[in-house]
């Protein structure tokens, strides 16, 4: 392990603690280093109160101080060091951002430091993707495991930052990467010795502007590859040679054969080929030899993500699966597809939730999901754009309580009740999790509250 050098003393501006751990975990690895933190988000104490909570010990100490409610110029142009959070949009034309650059203060990333930090990037699998990439990161880990300790971080969730003392040279690394994390990736000519990319579809159009922007992001994670690194890619990204070793596992369809997933779905089984694929390369470079059906037979026992078609209620005539992760049109689309599939011969009828804030997508996957669905139910800000694009099917209902309720007044036997947003969250939630929380909250309660009903009536 390595650290980061000429931290102590040195004044560093962290900018977006956010809610889902990485400005937290970076906050708390720079005050241990020695530095002086100014921690500055535009949001309120309230809205983060329960990240606040994480690092008052720090604050108590005068190692970190807070700057909430807004950005200040000052806080960027006389820093040492600024620590930008991935979530800040097109940060090339961030007036923070420039304010630090025509400074001539270094601007760098919690990923970034995390990378040079482990340091030899060959024991490091990294995966991105427009869907699927934290369900294959986590099914990576879950085939490394039983040879070799595995740290399983980025984009997921936390930050390994906080960890490292725990990380070994040896260890295995598998790091979830989004296309904001690689675009800044990219500037520091950083690859992993494995990489996997899932699919590439519209995605993130906010934040990048552009879709050739998106996918040039995206291909940073096997731009500066070496020779000797692998490059684990589906057959219709086959293209992006880069020189290192590309590997595509839909050219070996018997990878799978004999494993049965507890994940539904024709894109689980991909991710799964992927995932057994990217564990076989990186236990080649350690010297082990495995098949690629003998990676893949590990993910046998592995079980679907929280508020990844997640099973969260069900009765004698309905199931209710949490998949609010799915935050694009094509993942969504994937969804329907999956549960169908899981059908058999007699498929069930969905009802589908989707809509929340906009990121730019194309909803014409949506467009030719929604045939196959019983009804599609909008919510959110994109609801009416949603529900102009598929016509007939949709039932506009503005919130997650409305559209479950709706949804309940009109499901039969044998039905789906599938909340697959295809967009973010922020317009009604703070996350994608929050809004899954609350989906599995309010469909379990009103599930309880039927039955009493039906109970008392007969």
């Amino acid at each position: 392990m390595s650290t980061i050098p000429d931290i102590t003393g040195r004044r560093i501006t962290v900018m977006g603690l956010g809610r889902f751990g990485g400005g937290i975990g970076v906050t708390r690895y720079l005050a241990r280093q020695g530095a002086r933190v100014t921690v500055t988000d535009r949001a309120s104490s309230d809205r983060l109160a329960d990240a606040i909570a994480q690092i008052q010990p720090l604050i108590d100490q005068g190692a970190v101080t807070l700057r909430l409610g807004e950005h200040r110029h000052e806080d960027f142009a006389s820093a040492d060091l600024v620590i930008a959070s991935p979530a800040v949009a097109k940060p090339w034309a961030n007036q923070y951002l420039d304010a630090a650059r025509t400074a001539g203060v270094e601007i760098t990333t919690e990923i970034a430091l995390l990378v040079k930090a482990l340091g030899n990037p060959a024991r490091i699998v990294g995966v991105t993707g427009s869907a699927g990439k934290s369900t294959t990161a986590s099914m990576i880990a879950c085939i490394l495991r039983p040879h070799r300790r595995v740290h399983l971080g980025g984009n997921i969730g936390g930050s390994l930052l906080e960890t490292m003392d725990d990380v070994a040279t040896d260890d295995f690394v598998v790091l979830e990467l989004s296309s904001a994390m690689l675009h800044w990736l990219g500037h520091d000519h950083w690859s992993p010795g494995v990489a996997v990319v899932t699919n590439l579809a519209e995605n993130h159009l906010d934040w990048h502007g552009d879709f050739k922007h998106y996918e040039q992001s995206k291909r940073a994670i096997i731009n500066n590859q070496q020779a000797d690194d692998s490059a684990i890619l589906p057959a219709d990204l086959a293209h992006w040679n880069n020189g290192a070793h590309i590997v595509t596992p839909a050219d070996q369809p018997d990878d799978l054969a004999g494993v049965r997933l507890n994940c539904p779905g024709a894109h689980n089984r991909d991710n799964a080929q992927l995932a057994a694929r990217a564990a076989c390369a990186a236990l080649r470079r350690i010297g082990i030899s495995a098949s690629t059906t003998q990676c893949a037979q590990a993910l046998s026992t592995f079980e679907a993500l929280p508020h990844r078609l997640e099973l969260v209620a069900q009765t004698e005539t309905l199931r209710a699966y949490n998949d609010s992760k799915s935050t694009t049109p094509e993942s969504t689309r994937r969804a329907v597809e999956a549960l169908l599939e899981h059908g058999g011969a007699n498929p069930p009828a969905i009802h589908l939730i989707c809509g929340g804030s906009d990121k730019g997508a194309d909803y014409t996957p949506l467009v030719e999901a929604a045939p196959r669905c019983a009804a599609v139910y909008t919510i959110g800000s994109t609801g009416p754009a949603i529900a102009g694009a598929v016509g007939a099917a949709a039932v506009e209902c503005g919130n997650l309580e409305a559209a479950i309720t709706a949804a309940l007044d009109r499901i039969g036997p044998d039905s789906i009740l599938l909340l697959s947003p295809a967009c973010a969250s922020y317009d009604q939630f703070e996350s994608y999790a929050e809004r899954g929380e609350a989906f599995t909250r309010m469909i379990r309660a009103k599930i309880a509250s039927r039955s009493k009903t039906e109970k008392i009536s007969k």
